[in-house]
């Protein structure tokens, strides 16, 4: 079994205190519609994982290789360059929605948004729900 540790773990830092703390100011505002949608979309109350992402649910992954361990199921994080949207465990399969999505970038499980207006968030609550049905199929979801 692996002995490394996630780096980013849940901590008991205020979610609210973060979001209110983000810089510019539309930039908070758009991280508090994120806050609303993905509370809506998951039924799960935010935690704050590391020093800036603010997650709703988690699970416990097991891999062949043996390594283990807790991750949060979705989030974001409002990154100065960017809001950074986690679905896992990636969007390799979810072409047909990221094509009606709107304005984005995407790495392996981070899409990038430069502002919530450029994009459709009925579509965004779409992929999130899509996103967490495509990992319960892999591991169960608990509520963080």
């Amino acid at each position: 079994m692996s002995r490394s540790k996630n780096k980013t773990v849940p901590t008991d830092h205020s979610v609210d205190q973060f979001l209110a703390a983000v810089q510019p100011e539309k930039r908070a505002e758009d991280a508090q519609a994120l806050n609303t949608l993905f509370r809506s979309v998951t039924g799960f109350a935010p935690v704050m994982w590391g020093t800036s992402i603010v997650g709703y649910g988690r699970y416990h992954y097991r891999y062949h290789s043996g390594r283990e361990g807790d991750f949060l199921a979705t989030g974001f994080s409002p990154r100065k360059a960017a809001m950074s949207i986690y679905i896992m465990p990636g969007y390799a399969d979810f072409g047909g929605i990221l094509s009606r999505l709107g304005k984005h970038r995407i790495g392996k499980s981070c899409l990038y948004v430069n502002k919530l207006a450029d994009i459709d968030l009925d579509v965004l609550s779409e992929l999130i729900r899509a996103g967490l049905d495509d990992l319960e199929r892999r591991w169960p979801i608990e509520p963080t």
